[in-house]
């Protein structure tokens, strides 16, 4: 009798375009498993990257604005949803393996440190060999959820989660090795620009850091003055430059590429690397600093014994990166704060 999995297999054979990357296609997990009745190799991965402490924790993670008290800040959760909606809408205009896309979207910032882009920076200079997001949701996914088990993805789904970031690199890297094998994992890395260029500047005109006038007006006459009509208008430019590419690669048109990367550039000037920002990442990288020390000389409460054969830095800073910010400055205080004595 035929599954509802083969089903879904045969259903994305009939219905999904040739380049997309197909379930039943998959390369496979690290450790072999039977499939699943109802759910396709894809599906399962979303599930599991849902389901996994690290997932919920984003939820607690700063995106840009450290603990604001505004209640529509962006936090590394909602971000990572944003991507993952806007992800899935190129996917479908491309008939492209939506629940891969979805996948790699909801797993691509596991990796992500307490204090956004702050505490990355500070992890980069204390770990021996440096640190970095995407190596460390890699390393989430593969060694530290459940126990040190790991989640034990599809290999698509581990590709596009490594090479979703690009940093201030090109969005799209004319260098193979370096874009995800998939395209859907290559709507995934556009998508992340996308969503973060858009809601960053929504979240510095909230926060005052920026003022609408203060977006370069060709911008404005590119891409429209509103939230929305800036995503639109780089979605369907994906869209339209990836038909015209043949689908064999995920595009963006000269015009709006140039446009995105000045968006981009415009933000890390006057949000990302502003005064006040700057003033942030000093606190941060103290708080930081100190329990990394700590933990260096007192890991018997508070490290894992996992992964195998990893030196201690590394796994403090596993430990340190997994951390929330409200935890991260909790353990601090209780650390570090002197504590009143109990009356009588």
């Amino acid at each position: 009798m035929t599954s509802i999995r083969e089903k879904l297999e045969k259903r994305e054979e009939q219905t999904l375009s040739s380049k997309a990357c197909l379930s039943s296609k998959s390369k496979g997990r690290e450790r072999p498993e039977s499939p699943h009745p109802l759910r396709t190799a894809f599906q399962r991965d979303r599930d599991r990257i849902l389901h996994c402490k690290s997932f919920r924790r984003l939820k607690h993670k700063t995106q840009v604005f450290l603990a604001p008290f505004g209640d529509h800040y962006r936090t590394r959760l909602t971000h990572t949803l944003e991507v993952s909606q806007i992800a899935r809408t190129i996917a479908k205009a491309l008939q492209l393996n939506e629940d891969l896309t979805e996948a790699i979207a909801l797993g691509h910032d596991l990796g992500h440190t307490p204090f956004g882009h702050a505490g990355e920076e500070t992890l980069a200079k204390l770990i021996p060999g440096g640190f970095t997001h995407y190596e460390q949701s890699l390393r989430v996914v593969e060694k530290l959820e459940y126990e040190g088990k790991g989640l034990n993805l599809t290999y698509e789904v581990r590709d596009g989660i490594f090479k979703h970031s690009k940093g201030r690199g090109d969005i799209l890297d004319d260098v193979k090795k370096n874009m995800p094998e998939t395209l859907e994992g290559q709507v995934v890395r556009v998508s992340d620009v996308i969503a973060y260029v858009n809601h960053d500047i929504d979240d510095a005109i909230r926060a005052e850091v920026i003022k609408e006038k203060d977006i370069p007006p060709r911008l404005v006459r590119v891409f429209g003055k509103w939230y929305a009509s800036r995503i639109d208008r780089m979605v369907e430019d994906v869209v339209d430059a990836s038909l015209k590419a043949g689908l064999e690669k995920i595009a963006l048109s000269e015009e709006i590429k140039r446009a995105v990367m000045e968006l981009r550039d415009f933000l890390y000037e006057k949000v990302y690397f502003n005064p006040q920002s700057r003033d942030e990442l000093e606190k941060t990288e103290k708080i930081l600093t100190e329990l990394y020390g700590y933990l260096l000389k007192n890991p018997e409460n508070y490290i894992k014994p996992y992964p195998e054969g990893d030196s201690l830095e590394k796994r403090v800073g596993d430990f340190i990166a997994g951390m929330t910010d409200r935890y991260a400055l909790n353990l601090f205080e209780q650390i570090f704060f002197p504590r009143s004595w109990p009356g009588l």
